[in-house]
């Protein structure tokens, strides 16, 4: 009775802010997507991935011959359903390259729960927390007892024909055990692992490294920006637009918050400064924007193996008042960081110097990031 492993890594990895496809994240020696097969080869006669449509080609050169690729859909169910489609095994064994350190004694685990005759066999670990259920107004609207409560993971083992039967009505789901639940089967559960965490933001990768055994090199960098005031521009900063000010002159859009916080980045790690990356050499950072210049410095850096702790900076001038719209900034400046922790705050000078006498505005920042 053979097995076959589908590995659903068609995920753009928009959360985590990488700019490419989360499956092929470094995790210590190696992506996620070769963790991923490397779980699954020693109990799979056949490995199936879903890949990011354009990245078949690379895929398939960096998990080497005897794995086959296919291109996955919109959705996670759309890609395992595009796996299904050249799967040969009689059982098949579910995955999520985010998943990546699941282990290979999970899968025989689950592997033999179906070959001694459960037909959907999925991990869970309890959960500890408290669960709420809240209604469309954000209110409470019960307690489940967390005792009947648990978290799932993958992979998640079915019969092959079990799996296909409950892909043909083509629904979707965020994993394939609710399809079978859905037709009415029946769904064993058995204990998962603390390791098989899904690695969706820097945070979780910060995780996966401790369980490797990887130590992280904290690095800290401080960046300053400052512009004068200049009649004509709009004002952009801290990502936002503030319409009723005067903006103020520069190469970019002046956002100084945005700007000093890049040059803090890069500060810490060491990858130049905001001139040598966006100066005004490089013509077609001319008007960007500074949530541009954000998410083109997390590129950099995400490259180049450093993640991002957290980042603060803070506004110097007499003007806009921040403190009204300081949540939505931090909302946008942490979104060009993929997620990243930014707080925001704003003082002046006292009368003192170009912000003190109404010339123009400043920002200090400050960024902790780590290397594995």
């Amino acid at each position: 009775m053979s097995v076959t492993a589908i590995i659903a890594a068609a995920g753009s990895g928009e959360r985590f802010g990488a700019g490419f496809p989360k499956a092929l994240i470094q995790l210590g020696d190696r992506t996620l997507l070769e963790h991923a097969v490397a779980c699954l080869a020693p109990v799979a006669n056949q490995i199936v991935i879903s890949a990011p449509a354009g990245f078949e080609a690379q895929i398939s050169e960096l998990v080497g011959e005897g794995i086959d690729v296919v291109t996955g859909g919109s959705t996670r169910s759309a890609s395992v359903r595009n796996a299904l489609a050249v799967t040969t095994g009689d059982y098949v064994l579910v995955h999520d390259a985010a998943r990546a350190l699941a282990t290979s004694g999970l899968a025989q685990r689950i592997v033999t729960a179906l070959k001694n005759g459960e037909s959907a066999v999925i991990p869970a670990i309890a959960v500890t927390d408290t669960v709420k259920v809240i209604n469309l107004d954000g209110y409470v609207a019960s307690t489940p007892d967390r005792r009947s409560l648990v978290s799932v993971q993958t992979p998640q083992g079915f019969t092959t024909s079990a799996l296909r039967q409950a892909h043909v009505s083509h629904a979707d789901a965020t994993d394939d055990a609710a399809l079978i639940e859905s037709s009415g089967g029946r769904v064993k559960v058995i204990e998962g692992e603390a390791r098989a965490l899904k690695i969706t933001t820097q945070a979780d990768l910060h995780t996966a490294l401790a369980f490797l055994g990887f130590n992280s090199t904290y690095r800290t960098g401080i960046g300053i920006d400052a512009h004068k005031f200049g009649i004509g521009r709009a004002l952009w900063l801290a990502g936002l637009h503030w319409p009723d000010e005067i903006g103020v002159d520069g190469h970019s859009d002046g956002d100084v918050a945005a700007h000093a916080m890049c040059d803090a980045i890069f500060a810490a790690t060491q990858l130049g400064d905001l001139g040598s990356n966006f100066g005004v050499d490089r013509h077609e950072y001319a008007g960007a924007s500074g949530v541009q210049l954000l998410q083109e410095t997390l590129l950099k850096i995400t490259k180049a193996g450093y993640f991002i702790s957290n980042v603060t900076v803070q506004v110097i001038g007499n003007r806009p008042k921040i403190g009204k719209r300081r949540a939505e900034a931090v909302s946008v400046l942490s979104q060009a960081l993929g997620g990243a922790e930014v707080s925001l705050s704003a003082t002046t000078t006292d009368g003192m110097g170009l912000t003190g006498e109404g010339k123009g505005i400043g920002a200090i920042a400050s960024a902790l990031v780590f290397k594995q």
